[in-house]
């Protein structure tokens, strides 16, 4: 970054995005005190108490519940210094505080966040040094949100987090009554809980208004404008090149050439928008098999003789069929991916897979073993034995890995390259079948709609497990919800689930026959697409009508409790405020009409 400035509003909900290597987490860690810029300052209101979560998870005896109360500060210093102090003034202003800061309310707060985030009662009682390193980042996340800081804030807080824990975490987001900064590759929680994205690029940040959506709406304005103003200017160079051709040997035009020679050389170019080659992903399309790839019969998998973690399987993947594996961080997701997989065996039941079905599954783990001391064509030469050099560097060109990149060390590579280089790797036989773990959580919002666009296009079949909500929707057309021990078919939609999840609806049970053909996944692919834009519709108008209703409530307390009104108000006279009340009163009838009529649509379409 250089010369970045921005003004953040008070109070405001900002997501901080920007492609890999942008300098999102530089610039958060400056904001949060933990590094220093090289020129310029960061200002904020004096006494402002910042949340950012440490690089370290915590660790050690205490209990994830001991962690969470430990992170307010006053409330735990006030709670030790009640079990010793004697002086009775003392304990009086210690419990008249306690009071102030509802501390006795915080033991059910600790555990509800907890609860949200995936903790169960035994689970947050346990020692912190009994959770892997992903669980533990989950603890420091609670301590956080329990903190309540001035200004939260928040790099990734989605990636160690399942897809339920996700939706939990944005409904919490929606509430925070603080200023926060998140930087977030979610477009669904960018679009559901800020309103203002600060963008960074070329060095540069902006501050757009409104959510994701609305960047993208008011940026692709902003790159038309810039294109078109390239274009003038290229048109205006040539016709001074042209003039300065013609004219720069004439007696009598030497002097007006010479003035467009200085204008030319003044004239600073507009740089066209650059194609990003590490938007690339094209998976190479198998050959066709006749279906079923895998069926289950009553089948069980675990990883300890006897002890089963999933029971009584009964799934059917066919070539083009489209899963999605729902279901919490624990209840076996990654089992039975691995069992599709053929890594694992039933311990009980049947299992049969095409003899000739080639998978390819994609995991965290493997991004993380990738050797940084060799390059993508090292690596992609040690899998592709007898290829040919054009045939290896064609596999890393569909991932965006040509030129100089296909011979860059792994260990200078980002997070989102380091994930296409597996995405290439575990495609170079072209499977049948991909089954992907958590594929998006080093890849920034281009490049996760970069994904969807390429597993769309993909002819095989998919099994994915995702904690991206805006790709699920995309991309599958089948649920398969894994809990209680077993795994089947969700009947609802993924609204159902949400809904579900944030105890708003009934769970779904299992489904009718499913769609399995290519073009009823483009059909209801289409279908998400388009009763996700009337769902927006309907809140849109539903925000303007209650945005009108509270501004007529505004006036009408003006015109009748003047000592209530607001500064503006107070300095109109009745004849204003009259007028102004029947200009709303005709725009709320508009409003109201338009979000009766997205209602409409949004039940026939649902009734579909």
């Amino acid at each position: 970054m250089d010369s970045a400035t921005a003004s953040l509003p008070p109070r405001s909900r900002v997501g901080l995005i920007g492609r890999n290597g942008a300098g999102k987490s530089t610039l958060m860690k400056i904001i949060a005190g933990t590094g220093e810029p090289d020129n310029g300052s960061i200002e904020m209101p004096r006494g402002s108490r910042i949340g950012y979560i440490a690089q370290e998870a915590p660790s050690g005896t205490s209990t994830p519940f001991e962690t969470v109360l430990a992170a307010d500060v006053e409330r735990a210093a006030l709670m030790a210094e009640s079990e010793t102090v004697e002086d009775h003034h003392r304990i009086g202003e210690i419990h008249e505080r306690l009071i102030a800061i509802d501390a006795h309310a915080a033991p059910a707060r600790a555990a509800r966040i907890l609860v949200g985030l995936g903790f169960d009662e035994e689970m947050q009682h346990r020692p912190l040094d009994s959770y892997s390193g992903g669980w533990k980042m989950r603890v420091a996340l609670a301590a956080l949100l329990f903190s309540e800081p001035d200004l939260l804030l928040l790099d990734e807080p989605s990636n160690h987090l399942d897809l339920e824990a996700t939706l939990w975490l944005e409904n919490f987001l929606k509430s925070y009554r603080s200023t926060m900064v998140v930087i977030s590759h979610e477009r669904d929680l960018l679009n559901n809980v800020v309103d203002h994205i600060l963008h960074l690029e070329g060095g540069k940040c902006t501050l757009y208004v409104g959510g994701y959506d609305a960047f993208e709406k008011q940026r692709a304005e902003r790159m038309a404008q810039l294109e078109s103003a390239r274009a003038a200017q290229a048109n205006q160079r040539a016709k001074l090149q042209e003039y300065i051709a013609k004219n720069s040997a004439r007696a009598s035009t030497a002097k007006q050439a010479q003035s467009r020679q200085k204008a030319l050389a003044k004239m600073s170019p507009i740089a066209a928008m650059a194609e990003d080659p590490s938007l690339s992903f094209d998976f190479p399309n198998p050959d066709e098999l006749r279906p079923p790839l895998v069926t289950m019969d009553m089948a069980s998998v675990g990883y300890t003789e006897g002890n089963p973690i999933l029971e009584r399987v009964n799934i059917r993947i066919d070539p083009t069929d489209r899963v999605a594996l729902l279901g919490r961080n624990g209840n076996g997701k990654t089992t039975l991916a691995r069992l599709i997989a053929a890594q694992l065996s039933p311990m009980a039941g049947e299992m049969n897979a095409s003899g000739k079905m080639k998978v390819g599954y994609f995991t965290q783990y493997q991004v993380e073993e990738l050797d940084g001391t060799d390059t993508p064509i090292e690596h992609m030469s040690r899998l592709m034995k007898g290829a040919t050099p054009g045939a290896v560097r064609g596999q890393l060109g569909r991932f965006g890995f040509s030129g100089d990149k296909a011979t860059t060390l792994v260990g200078k590579l980002s997070g989102g390259e380091r994930a296409r280089l597996a995405l290439a790797l575990i495609t170079r036989e072209a499977p049948h079948m991909l089954i992907l773990d958590e594929p998006t959580n080093h890849l920034d919002v281009d490049s996760r709609e970069a994904l969807v666009q390429a597993l769309n296009e993909y002819s095989g079949a998919v099994v994915l497990v995702s904690h991206d909500r805006h790709m699920l929707e995309l991309t599958a057309d089948r649920l398969v919800l894994v809990d209680n021990g077993t795994a089947q078919e969700y009947s609802g939609s993924l609204d159902d689930y949400t809904d579900m999840i944030l105890g708003k609806g009934p769970s779904g049970g299992k489904s009718g026959p499913k769609v399995s053909s290519k073009d009823a996944r483009k059909a209801a692919a289409a279908a998400r697409e388009q009763n996700k834009a009337v769902r927006d519709a309907v809140k849109t108008a539903e925000a303007e009508v209650k945005r009108l209703t509270d501004r007529r409530s505004e006036i009408e307390r003006a015109m009748f409790d003047p000592s209530t009104a607001t500064p503006a108000d107070s300095k109109l006279s009745m004849s204003a405020l009259m007028q102004e009340r029947g200009r709303i009163e005709q725009a709320l009838e508009t409003a109201e009409a338009a979000w009766m009529n997205a209602s409409e649509k949004l039940e026939q379409l649902e009734a579909a």
